[in-house]
């Protein structure tokens, strides 16, 4: 898959991201795509027997969906989308698509007026990194991952024998998307992608996954019924978007069908391995170690360009938490999640490769967190700045163009703070003799008020 947005990875182009699942009845916690150290999108809910999963969006229930009531372009929902899908059904034809499979698929497809709704109001939803932490890695999900692990060791012990990838990881991945399962989404994704191909804000994106669903169905592996997940697309126990499983998905069990919805995890899992193996898994290697920086650290080495071996940060003054020098598992970076203020972590090419599953900061260090501690590693000893709160999206595109007419260009203003806008952020640092260390933060919105 190219650049093909992994599993649901391409859910963080523009989704909140959903709070996790580890308490008492917890939610779904997945961040927006490459969420700065201010603030993750979310749009949260907490549980532990029935909670859902962690990515950037809220995950509707089948049950508590309003009747449609508009449509595109001001015409009747039911008869616009009935006008689209008449024209889809000749562009998927003739990319090899049955008449038979497009007849089944949408036999009772109608337009879904809530998915439209979701796609376009995520923007505001805000959770900041150690909130999204604390459900992503709670007590629950960390006591449920253990059990998962136990309960399905063989299977996972012989996924990480063929692909390198720790069980461990595979879990956590498995813990954050679906709550190990237990909310996998009960949403039909072919009226899912229809609608969103039909009336939503990533048409021809939509449209892509639409055709590889109907690919899905078209091989066998499943049917138009079993075909359920988010709002979004997302399939299965660790959220598959169709263009990623038909890249990456695997016969596990060696049935003849590459199966991510039933009850046996088996397939997904080995599916998340061989997705993490394709894109350069590294065994052994650790997705990130937290450290300890020294005084008078140069708050402008952080940055995701600046890499060396751990040894040589140490030479530095990086330590780890107990103050003796990271191994050399290979070159890494220094990230700052929450700027000078807050926890501070040497991340390896693995931080890169869970990447390509949700580019967000906080879902990958969510998921390298909740891996470490299934395995029964310690929970992250560094202070975060809990007196913050997140930046609104208004707020962040306020940063964004204060910035930028301040003569630090943000090179956009999207309301997203990515590289660019750190960047921008650190230029500002440096020109008001400030700590360099990136941080999007409201003092520092109102500071340049």
């Amino acid at each position: 898959m190219t650049m093909r947005v992994p599993l649901a990875v391409m859910l963080a182009w523009g989704l909140g991201v959903a709070a996790a699942h580890a308490g008492p009845v917890e939610t779904s916690i997945r961040p927006e795509m490459r969420v700065v150290p201010v603030a993750v999108q979310t749009g949260a809910v907490q549980g532990l027997m029935a909670p859902k999963s962690m990515r950037p969006m809220q995950r509707p229930s089948a049950s508590a969906r309003p009747v449609s009531t508009g449509g595109a372009a001001g015409i009747g929902p039911d008869r616009g989308f009935q006008d689209w899908i008449t024209g889809f059904r000749t562009r998927a034809m003739a990319q090899g698509i049955r008449a038979d499979v497009l007849d089944l698929a949408f036999r009772g497809v109608s337009y879904d007026a809530e998915a439209v709704r979701r796609d376009r109001n995520q923007s505001e939803f805000t959770k900041t990194i150690w909130d999204y932490l604390d459900s992503a890695v709670s007590d629950t999900r960390i006591r449920n991952g253990r059990e998962a692990l136990d309960r399905h060791r063989t299977t996972l012990d012989a996924i990480e024998a063929r692909y390198g990838v720790e069980k461990t990881v595979v879990t956590a991945i498995w813990g954050l998307e679906s709550a190990y399962g237990t909310f996998r989404g009960q949403d039909n994704v072919i009226r899912s992608m229809a609608t969103l191909a039909y009336d939503g804000r990533r048409g021809p994106f939509f449209e892509e996954q639409l055709i590889a669903a109907l690919t899905i169905l078209q091989s066998g592996d499943t049917s138009p019924q079993t075909m359920t997940g988010s709002w979004a697309g997302a399939m299965g126990h660790t959220q598959f978007m169709p263009t990623s499983y038909l890249d990456h998905a695997v016969d596990f069990t060696g049935d003849g069908r590459r199966d991510i919805w039933s009850e046996d995890p088996t397939d997904a899992l080995a599916s998340t391995a061989a997705y993490l193996k394709h894109f350069g898994w590294v065994t052994g290697q650790p997705w990130g170690v937290e450290v300890q920086l020294p005084d008078g650290f140069d708050y402008r080495l952080a940055k995701r360009s600046i890499t060396k071996q751990p040894s040589a940060w140490s030479r530095l003054g990086v330590m780890d938490m107990r103050g003796q020098p990271v191994p050399d598992h290979g070159e890494a970076a220094i990230l700052l999640p929450a700027g000078g203020q807050g926890a501070a972590f040497l991340i390896f090419e693995n931080f890169s490769v869970i990447e390509r599953y949700n580019t967000a900061d906080a879902y990958v260090i969510g998921v390298g967190h909740l891996s470490d501690r299934i395995g029964g590693g310690a929970a992250i000893q560094g202070n975060w700045p809990r007196g913050d709160r997140a930046l609104t999206y208004d707020e962040r595109k306020e940063l964004q163009r204060r910035l930028t007419a301040g003569g630090f260009d943000t090179r956009g203003i999207d309301g997203r703070i990515g590289p660019l806008t750190i960047n921008a952020v650190r230029a500002y640092q440096v020109a008001s003799g400030l700590i360099p260390d990136g941080y999007a933060s409201l003092n520092l919105l109102k500071r340049l008020r």
